[in-house]
């Protein structure tokens, strides 16, 4: 590259700066989880740092999902499931489009909220991408997951798609698919994530081989190791048994959670024997390592846990606003120099004493699971969503949260 074309570059990244999208995903098929219902998850990195859920019933069918808190009407939605059992994520890749010029529209918000709207599954949504016009403008991976059992990732370039079935031993071995930044059909070597994509399939095949996976482990174990594949070290291993008030920084990239991560989801299916609209959703809504799940449903007539909804206030949910002050004051704390945010206090963490912020809250996140998957249990078995237990549950999870932060970190989430 020429000189001036290096100053160009470097000047566009200044003043017209592109958005970071990053992510670390899987589609799960029913046959290899622990209950039988097929998942995904996301775990969203992107420089939208502020985060909220929300249920729309502006399409054909009604749908809830992760928003950005900068976006309050809600036109984009980047994971969400609809109450036909249609659920869709996606990670951004950057390897499908080499050599094609075309602009990137960055649109995947978009496609998935009117997937979410239209779709009742896979089929559908393939005819939907279909109707697509070429060249389409976009550059993803977008995992879908149905009440007919389908789960599926599809690589979608300006030109056309690639689908893989989670649901096909020859492509799925273990039952599940995982895919960062880059995509198998596109030039390998390029794009991003390759060390995410190992640490996240070495989690799974441990836990799919023995008992199968879940929701709890997925977003407790893999969305906030501190594992690095790549240097087989894992952070909390190492430093966790510090003893607390002793800062122990080490530069953290390529792990899954990262400085970039705003929140990480598990959305759980049903069997196809299952009334589609008992579908859950379990969010981080904010940087995982210092936010708490929150379970959600398409209830009627009940709106969302007001820690998770959006506040005009403050312009973010509460429980966003709460993780990001833990972050920015405990965990990526220094403030000097380029790379300050590349630095992570483990110490901040986990410490001998289990004063740290994840073993706080985990604590308090295992009484949530419980609890929830109570409710869940009770439901599956009338066949249909409990719209009084559902209210009763998001009061009761709003004030064990918000008692939780105030009493252990003394934040308030008003």
């Amino acid at each position: 590259m020429k000189k001036t074309q290096i100053i160009i570059v470097i000047l566009f990244s200044i003043y017209f700066p592109i958005h970071i999208m990053a992510c670390t995903t899987a589609v799960i098929s029913g046959k290899y989880t622990q209950n039988g219902k097929p998942m995904l998850w996301k775990n969203r990195d992107t420089d939208y740092l502020k985060n909220y859920l929300r249920k729309f019933d502006d399409g054909k069918y009604k749908y809830m999902g992760l928003v950005n808190s900068a976006d309050p009407k809600g036109k984009n939605v980047w994971i969400g499931v609809n109450d036909q059992g249609f659920a869709i994520m996606n990670s951004a890749s950057y390897n499908l489009n080499r050599g094609d010029s075309t602009e990137l529209i960055g649109n995947e918000g978009k496609l998935m909220k009117e997937a979410l709207a239209t779709c009742k599954d896979l089929k559908d949504f393939e005819a939907y991408l279909d109707s697509l016009p070429r060249p389409t403008g976009l550059e993803a991976n977008f995992g879908v997951i149905d009440a007919n059992g389908g789960a599926a990732y599809y690589e979608l370039n300006n030109k056309k798609y690639f689908k893989y079935d989670a649901n096909n031993p020859q492509l799925a071995p273990f039952g599940y698919l995982i895919r960062a930044n880059y995509s198998h059909s596109g030039l390998m070597g390029g794009g991003s994530g390759y060390i995410r994509y190992n640490t996240a399939n070495k989690f799974f095949y441990q836990q799919q081989s023995t008992v199968g996976l879940t929701p709890q482990f997925i977003e407790q174990t893999v969305t906030k190791n501190l594992y690095h594949a790549l240097l087989d070290e894992d952070l909390f291993e190492k430093f966790g048994n510090n003893p607390e008030n002793t800062p122990t920084y080490r530069h953290f990239v390529d792990f899954i959670p990262r400085s970039i991560t705003s929140s990480s989801v598990v959305i759980e299916g049903v069997k196809a024997t299952e009334n589609p609209a008992l579908c859950s959703m379990w969010s981080d809504v904010g940087f995982p390592l210092a936010s708490i799940v929150v379970p959600t449903w398409l209830a009627d007539n009940t709106n969302f846990p007001l820690l998770v909804s959006l506040n005009e206030t403050i312009k973010d949910s509460p429980l966003s606003n709460a993780a990001l002050q833990l972050k920015n004051s405990k965990i990526f704390n220094i403030r000097w120099g380029e790379k300050d945010r590349t630095y992570l206090n483990v110490n901040a963490l986990a410490n001998k004493e289990g004063t740290g912020i994840r073993q706080i809250i985990k604590k308090y996140e295992n009484e949530i699971y419980t609890k929830a998957n109570l409710l869940n249990n009770k439901m599956y078995k009338n066949g249909k969503i409990d719209n009084k237990d559902v209210k009763e549950f998001y009061e009761w999870v709003d004030e064990f949260i918000r008692d939780m932060y105030l009493k252990e970190f003394n934040i308030a989430l008003d």
